[in-house]
């Protein structure tokens, strides 16, 4: 699907010059083809869309939806320092998925938040929902009650991992979540860690971060969380310093393995390739 809103729009949200360049004006380096079924590129400071690719169509997000657990999860206030228990009904039955926590681990609540959002550890999540006042239905719930409070229209949660293709979003929809994400300082310091080791008892768990773009010198990100799933594809949803402006990054649906981050790069050496010719006009 061609960026329409990038043709219309550039000029304006980017630089601010009118999109009628004249002759001897510098050309703007041309968006290049991505991978990813559905794209937003949204400028914080702005809140103007600086790419926009099937941003409306609701689709499977897997484990972005560890993104609402956590927030649902520290709205509750409960004590972070509590011990969890990882027990054998926190398995993935549906994917049956690997994990770094083995049937016995005790973490706290926080070191749980810690490995969902950082390594994407679907039995931490689902631990936390098991934990949560009334169980994992009663979180859901609280999942989609702020999804509505939220004015998330493309947005449905049936359980906190995102194992079920029925945790459905649109890019729209997540780039308000990941807006509103970025204001818990745990969860974005918790998504960009690059790795932790979790002691319990004797033993020592390492994990590493899901977004290899974390352990990249080029990259400055606030948030960050990966996904996949077979029905959704590889996912990524960012925060992060594009071409010295504050940026909310949604891909969804990349095919390949490496697309996502291909995805991602791609969008920031052209951010960067705009502004360096802007400047290059300018002075």
């Amino acid at each position: 699907m061609a960026f329409r809103f990038v043709a219309a729009f550039i000029g304006l949200l980017l630089t601010g010059v009118s999109l009628n360049l004249n002759a001897g004006s510098i050309p703007t380096p041309r968006l290049p083809k991505l991978g990813s079924a559905a794209v937003i590129v949204k400028d914080q400071r702005t809140g103007e869309f600086l790419v926009s690719k099937q941003a409306e169509v609701a689709m499977p997000i897997a484990s972005i939806t560890k993104l609402m657990t956590a927030m649902v999860v520290l709205d509750a206030r409960l004590d972070l320092n509590d011990s969890i228990k990882i027990e054998e009904s926190d398995k993935d039955k549906l994917r049956n998925s690997h994990s770094h926590l083995p049937v016995g681990t005790i973490l706290t609540r926080r070191d749980a938040l810690l490995v969902a959002l950082m390594a994407s550890e679907n039995r931490a999540a689902h631990a936390l929902g098991r934990t949560f006042p009334g169980g994992v239905q009663a979180l859901v719930k609280a999942m989609n009650e702020k999804a509505r409070s939220l004015a998330l229209t493309e947005t449905r949660f049936e359980d906190p991992a995102g194992l079920s293709e029925g945790n459905v979003s649109s890019a729209r929809d997540l780039s308000r979540l990941v807006e509103q994400a970025c204001r818990y300082p745990l969860i974005c310091a918790f998504s960009t860690q690059p790795e932790a080791t979790i002691l319990s008892g004797r033993k020592r768990l390492q994990f590493g971060n899901t977004n290899a773009l974390v352990r990249n010198r080029h990259w400055q990100i606030g948030l960050s969380k990966t996904g996949y799933i077979e029905e959704a594809g590889k996912c990524l949803v960012m925060q992060a310093q594009l071409a010295q402006r504050p940026v909310l990054m949604i891909l969804l649906n990349s095919t390949g393995k490496n697309t996502r981050l291909g995805d991602a790069n791609r969008i920031r050496q052209w951010m960067e390739a705009f502004e360096s010719s802007h400047k290059s006009q300018k002075y």
